[in-house]
């Protein structure tokens, strides 16, 4: 009886033991960070992205959250394409590998701030780069300042997005700056007296850029009046018959629409399709291949501000991104591409000056950025953490976008 108990007891161990083995071996397989060029994880699986046995101290850890998935799509995407260019180029800091954890903003505001508490929480990033869309920026902005770590932005443009947080930069242009220089195509190149606008009104981008062309446009004019129409719509709308028949009789010499590319591209579409042949300008946004793809013949000879051109190189590093791009991707690159690029460069580059991995040291050197070269430009970021910098020109031309100019924030 003694003997058989004693090897009922051995049997229980060796169970015991195998089990244990499993079940370390489970929870190591789902613990994986997110690696350069993965798809962004399910943000709903809460330990997707933790560390695989490699402590802080053996890798910098950067966030990036960016919409892989809803509206915003095509722009989070290709901002993603850039951040992973520049992992693959310059891929360490400091002596150690950079790793790069991605969520999926999914286009909606709490999914953004979340994803921000995510990979402060649970990834601890000394650093995060995001978002395309200015909304969800500012979503997660909130949660970044109140945990103290630095976000460098890739290209949300309304300037409520680094108001009053010291720990939100980023590299694109402002929508003041946006605004005028559209306001001054339209009234310079096109020679517009009159324009109506058609913003987005769930949209913070949409509606702020709508904002400083008007106020940009009416000083140009010198007309109070020289707004004749602003109609609204909401993101996910499908049809703007109402609102484009309203502008059709009072026939503006421009149309300004800012936003999404999927609405805005069925919006021009539509107005085609009722006779209304002004001339239609945008935003930044536009520059998505989805955008010609849903408008076709539509929006051809549409005008839009933008970042970056392949054809008018400003830096060494321009050319050295366009490049790398090419031979990675098979296209050229977008300007949300190179914006993410240089984000990555940007944030790199302040760790390096920092000399540490600690949030609050990055964020101190960010804060001093000046004259870096990157592939959009010469970056120096303001005391609000905004750069100062030119604005492109791209005009859709036989199903392209093609170069028009480049205007300086001077002129």
């Amino acid at each position: 009886m003694k003997k058989l108990l004693i090897i009922t007891v051995v049997f229980l161990l060796v169970v015991s033991a195998f089990l244990a083995g499993c079940g370390s071996k489970q929870a190591s397989e789902s613990s994986k960070p997110a690696e350069s060029g993965q798809q962004a994880p399910d943000s709903s699986k809460s330990d997707s992205n933790q560390s695989s046995g490699e402590s802080s101290d053996d890798v910098i850890r950067v966030g990036v959250y960016e919409p892989m998935t809803g509206a915003s799509a095509a722009g989070g995407q290709m901002t993603v394409e850039g951040i992973n260019l520049a992992n693959e180029m310059f891929p360490e800091v400091l002596g150690k590998k950079i790793k790069l954890f991605l969520v999926d903003n999914k286009t909606d505001k709490t999914e953004a701030a979340n994803a921000v508490a995510r990979l402060i929480q649970q990834n601890k990033v000394s650093v995060i780069i995001g978002s395309y869309g200015s909304s969800l920026s500012m979503a997660g902005g909130q949660v970044a300042k109140d945990a103290k770590v630095p976000v460098v932005g890739c290209s949300p443009t309304n300037p409520l997005v680094t108001l009053n947080n010291d720990y939100y930069f980023r590299v694109c242009f402002i929508d003041p700056f946006q605004g005028k220089v559209m306001a001054k195509y339209a009234f310079n190149t096109l020679k517009a007296k009159k324009a109506a606008i058609i913003m987005d009104v769930s949209n913070d981008y949409s509606v702020g850029l709508s904002n400083f062309f008007k106020q940009a446009f009416v000083e140009l004019t010198g007309d109070k009046n020289a707004i004749v129409a602003e109609a609204k719509y909401k993101t996910g709308d499908q049809e703007f018959t109402a609102q484009l028949t309203s502008i059709k009789d009072l026939n503006p010499d421009v149309i300004f629409a800012p936003g999404n590319y999927g609405e805005s591209a069925l919006l021009i579409k539509q107005a085609r399709d009722l006779g209304i042949k002004a001339p239609f300008l945008g935003g930044d946004t536009y520059e998505a291949p989805e955008f010609i793809q849903i408008g076709g013949k539509a929006v051809e000879g549409v005008a839009f501000s933008t970042h970056y051109t392949a054809e008018a190189p400003v830096t060494e590093v321009s050319k050295q991104f366009l490049d790398a791009y090419k031979q990675k991707y098979g296209k050229d690159p977008t300007a949300f591409a190179a914006l993410g690029f240089d984000a990555y460069l940007v944030a790199r580059d302040a760790i390096e000056r920092a000399g540490s991995a600690e949030p609050q040291a990055i964020r101190d050197a960010l804060a001093k950025t000046q004259d870096f070269k990157g592939a959009t430009g010469i970056i120096t970021l303001d005391q609000n953490g905004d750069a100062n910098k030119s604005a492109v020109i791209k005009q859709v031309k036989d199903g392209k976008f093609v170069y028009v100019e480049t205007i300086q924030p001077d002129k």
